[in-house]
């Protein structure tokens, strides 16, 4: 098992899920759990996305290369930033085949709703920097603008190909994520490997750069991904449905899957892994306290807590 929910000491709930841990040249040394069961990467592939659109001449610039590899919270510097993005290559929202959402930040929906908003928007959508991002590239190689969505879209089999290599792992045949674009296979052993690509290889350093210098654009100040790029020299991207990459800077990659997809766990178990390797120092260890150890809430208070209870087998 991976974790335990308990609450008030009377309820279990047990967790499955799967680490995985390589270093900088792909050797496995850790790991908990079955490291080839297929998964949807979903967002935690955003920073590869975005190597892929800048590679393909998007220029976007720190803080644009940043909101794409992120998923942001709906905030007025975020949209202003996508706005920005899509204004240098001639377009408008029209051109984000994302679906209108909500801001996610709950913070952020009720600004807009306050200053009397209805209706969703597309760029409101926290995938809409990816979405910017990949409309750039397009523009840049007059690329369709209007199926940039497409598996088929060069584009896309770019991204494919790519992240393919970065993993050693085939990442078709492809689903399609929440925001509209193919979502891509992986397991815990090749997303560990992929982000352990992201800690080293000089063709990737900017995106390091721009996410561990923003980590409050990841998600938002206090949300796992965020506070582990905090605590230490690396950085982390989530994905929904309970997944999380790692990538700390000259050293590893790991990925945490829970199979049941709580988020909360699988960034307990990234933590929790990253601090038995010794990652954090002690001040960083505090950092992460309340990743490793988050609150189980009932009635406006504290009844409980999620807690690590897993092995690490060493390779």
């Amino acid at each position: 098992m991976l974790a335990a929910s308990v609450r008030s000491g009377l309820d279990e709930t047990v967790h499955q899920g799967t680490v995985a841990v390589v270093d900088v040249t792909g050797r496995l040394i850790a790991h908990h759990g079955d490291l080839d069961r297929p998964f949807f990467i979903r967002s935690s592939a955003k920073p590869f996305q975005a190597f892929v659109s800048q590679q393909c001449g998007a220029q976007l610039t720190a803080l644009e290369l940043a909101i794409a590899c992120l998923s942001h919270r709906g905030f007025p510097v975020h949209i202003a930033l996508v706005e920005s993005m899509l204004r240098k290559a001639g377009l408008d929202e029209s051109a984000l085949a994302c679906p209108p959402d909500w801001p996610a930040g709950p913070a952020a929906a009720r600004l807009v709703q306050r200053d009397g908003a209805t209706m969703p928007r597309r760029i409101w959508h926290n995938c809409s920097g990816k979405h910017a991002g990949f409309l750039r590239a397009c523009v840049a190689r007059s690329w369709p603008t209007e199926t940039y969505l497409s598996p088929d879209h060069p584009l896309q089999r770019m991204v494919i190909e790519t992240v393919s290599e970065f993993g050693g792992y085939r990442v078709d045949p492809v689903g399609v994520d929440g925001c509209g674009a193919p979502v891509l296979r992986t397991t815990a052993r090749a997303m560990a490997t992929m982000f352990a690509r992201l800690a080293v290889d000089r063709e990737l350093t900017e995106i390091f750069a721009v996410m561990h210098r923003y980590p409050a654009l990841v998600a938002a100040n206090g949300e796992g991904d965020t506070t582990m790029a905090i605590a230490a020299n690396a950085i982390a991207k989530g994905g929904a449905a309970g997944c999380v990459g790692v990538a700390v800077a000259g050293q590893l990659g790991l990925a945490a899957k829970a199979w049941d997809g709580v988020g909360a766990v699988s960034y307990l178990a990234a933590a929790e892994t990253l601090r038995r390797l010794g990652v954090f120092s002690a001040t960083g260890a505090d950092v992460v306290g309340p990743v490793v150890n988050p609150p189980v809430l009932g009635g406006g208070g504290r009844v409980g807590w999620i807690e690590p209870r897993f092995e690490l087998a060493p390779t």
